[in-house]
């Protein structure tokens, strides 16, 4: 999970409040700029949220509406939005290089890494990747990532789960004891008790592919897909985390989502500048949905 110049991260809602949910919005943030407003009536720009030019990453918005929180990665910290006025309410630190915001009831939980650097990372196998391999390897082991926990109510971090290096997904389990964690560097899909933090179990993806990125459950709670950006496909994994198969995607799949009724998987793709849409019982791919470049993740509620 390294420095991108354009990150891009996407959440469409329709949420409690009457104004949100009579036109339905889309925050869309540009790491080099702000959060830019869509209306999804229109597909028009609505407006932009400034963020004091501190960086917008990752994003979430808070079961009533009420709230945007967005990962500012230049001061280390998640912005808290006021959806009504669009105005940046207070900025609480979390650590160096937010990235993944998911939000909870009154908590975020905020990925970040305090040893990333910056740049694309390379392709595995390459000269590139060999270099920074015996880099990191000059220097020892890398501090692992962390999983912010952010009492939205208090304003502050409340403590924090240990990731894995270049943690990029974050998941709830249905019942919400566990998260379940994507990590790019090292290849594995970790289980942790939401509680205690406690590492409950690891699945390894090498075998299937390299460089798990996001992570989604299912509505009913029974499957976990995660997308692997270097091997070009998503992973099936039932409710206790169980590989159950392989299915191939466009290039580089990054983010995952599914429709409310869990009858649908929407998986973003990177280099193939797609939104692929599949049947969530048979895998069958239903329809591509061209996008721009690098895109990321993001979030469904409809």
């Amino acid at each position: 999970m390294k420095f991108y110049k354009h990150l891009i991260a996407i959440a469409i809602g329709l949420a409690a409040t009457n104004t949100f949910a009579d036109t339905g919005k889309a925050y869309v943030t540009s790491q080099d700029g702000g959060v830019t407003m869509i209306d999804l009536n229109t597909m028009e720009t609505a407006g932009t949220i400034d963020v004091k030019g501190e960086g917008p990453r990752g994003l979430g918005i808070t079961d009533d509406g009420k709230f945007l929180i967005v990962a500012t990665r230049e001061n280390g910290s998640i912005s808290v939005i006021d959806t009504a006025t669009n105005e940046v309410i207070k900025q609480i630190p979390v650590g160096k290089n937010p990235e993944f915001v998911r939000v909870k009831g009154n908590l975020a939980f905020v990925s970040y890494e305090p040893s990333a650097k910056a740049g694309p990372p390379p392709a595995p196998g390459s000269d590139a990747a060999k270099e920074a391999d015996k880099a990191d390897d000059d220097k020892g082991p890398k501090e692992l990532a962390r999983i912010g926990i952010i009492d939205l109510k208090k304003g502050k971090k409340i403590r924090e789960i240990v990731g894995g290096p270049e943690t990029e997904g974050v998941e709830f389990s249905k019942d919400g004891k566990l998260l379940v964690i994507t990590n790019e560097a090292d290849n594995t899909i970790t289980v942790h008790n939401i509680k205690t933090g406690k590492l409950i179990k690891t699945i390894k993806t090498h075998e299937y592919g390299d460089r798990p990125r996001g992570i989604k459950v299912s509505p009913d709670g029974n499957t976990y897909i995660a997308t692997l950006e270097f091997g070009n496909k998503f992973m099936v994994l039932d409710k206790n985390f169980k590989v159950l198969r392989t299915v191939d995607t466009g290039l580089t799949p990054y983010g995952v989502s599914f429709d409310k009724t869990g009858e649908r998987i929407f998986i973003a793709e990177n280099k193939a500048k797609l939104l692929e849409v599949y049947d969530a019982k048979t895998y069958e791919k239903i329809k591509e949905i061209p996008t721009a470049n690098r895109c990321w993740h993001f979030k469904v509620f409809i």
